[in-house]
């Protein structure tokens, strides 16, 4: 099993060059069983990242274009009338998939966010009184652009924390850049069809064995206080709520199973926390007209912290 993991990063890093980071984290978050909002500027590969894990999952992989005008039957799906058949017939949408990306999701309004929300939360879908099941393995990464704003819905705070990590995809590095440039430009070890390293099973074997991750009390007294911290600290006008906490504690679990051991680490927890925290907390005032980043503070609030021996 874990050498199927080591597989399945190589694979990975080697279709998307320059995001190790951010691919390790979008596979914990998916090993966690939470979804990732992912924010980046347009051209960086979000759809290829996506549809890459997908297809080495061998999983269903499906993409909605959020737009002002999309309503959430076209998300959920709906029901017609069958002529021939004088019936009415269930059209499934096209959330009944493994791994979904909605893409932009801050150009749909509030109504048709929420509809992703609740599919996302409860795992289930109701099209006209009817409640349907969404695929075991269920998998949301939302998309938004950070430098369009006129014509932009953003996401409400309350619903932003449904996202396990909120991931930032910048440039890659010069190097790294230009070896995107040549297998584009040369075709250099291209796959149209990436062949898939491990099936929806033994995936879910692996999130199964993940409950067996063990966290020692102190380490558990080490992400609470990194949580309470939060709402202690002065430079936060709002802190982390308890589901911050769950986050760190799945995310960190499956961070170390990643990492081929049965227990979590403070390191682990150091590793986790930013991506958990960055879309749950809020700058006081005079700290964002100072120009300090969440990022930033989230380091130092964590860098204040004693870690457990």
């Amino acid at each position: 099993m874990n050498n199927q993991i080591e597989q399945l990063l190589k694979q990975y890093e080697q279709h998307i060059i320059g995001q190790s980071m951010n691919l390790r984290l979008l596979l914990c978050a998916l090993f966690s069983g939470g979804h990732v909002l992912l924010e980046g500027v347009p051209g960086t590969g979000k759809t290829k990242t996506v549809r890459t894990l997908a297809q080495l999952l061998g999983g269903n992989f499906n993409r909605i274009q959020f737009t002002p005008d999309l309503l959430p039957s076209d998300i959920t799906g709906s029901m017609i009338y069958n002529l021939h058949e004088n019936v009415f017939e269930t059209i499934k949408g096209p959330i009944f998939t493994n791994i979904l990306l909605a893409d932009e999701i801050n150009r749909t309004p509030a109504k048709t966010q929420a509809a992703l929300l609740e599919a996302m939360e409860e795992k289930q879908v109701t099209i006209q009184g009817e409640t349907y099941q969404l695929p075991d393995v269920f998998f949301v990464v939302a998309t938004q652009n950070p430098i369009e704003f006129e014509g932009t819905y953003p996401l409400p705070e309350a619903q932003q924390d449904r996202f396990l990590f909120k991931l930032i995809i910048d440039f890659p590095p010069f190097d790294d850049e230009k070896n995107v440039l040549k297998q584009n430009l040369l075709k250099t070890n291209m796959k149209e069809n990436t062949e898939p390293l491990v099936n929806l099973e033994q995936f879910i074997q692996m999130q199964q064995a993940i409950h067996e991750v063990t966290i020692s009390d102190q380490v558990l007294d080490y992400m609470m206080r990194i949580v309470y911290e939060t709402r202690q600290s002065e430079r936060i006008r709002y802190g982390a709520s308890t589901r911050a906490a769950i986050a760190i504690g799945k995310a960190a679990r499956a961070w170390a199973f990643m990492e081929q051991r049965d227990y979590v680490t403070p390191d682990d927890v150091k590793i986790v926390a930013k991506p958990a925290l960055r879309h749950r907390i809020h700058l006081a005032p005079h700290i964002e007209l100072e120009g300090a980043s969440v990022d930033y503070v989230i380091e130092e609030l964590v860098g204040s912290i004693p870690v457990p021996r």
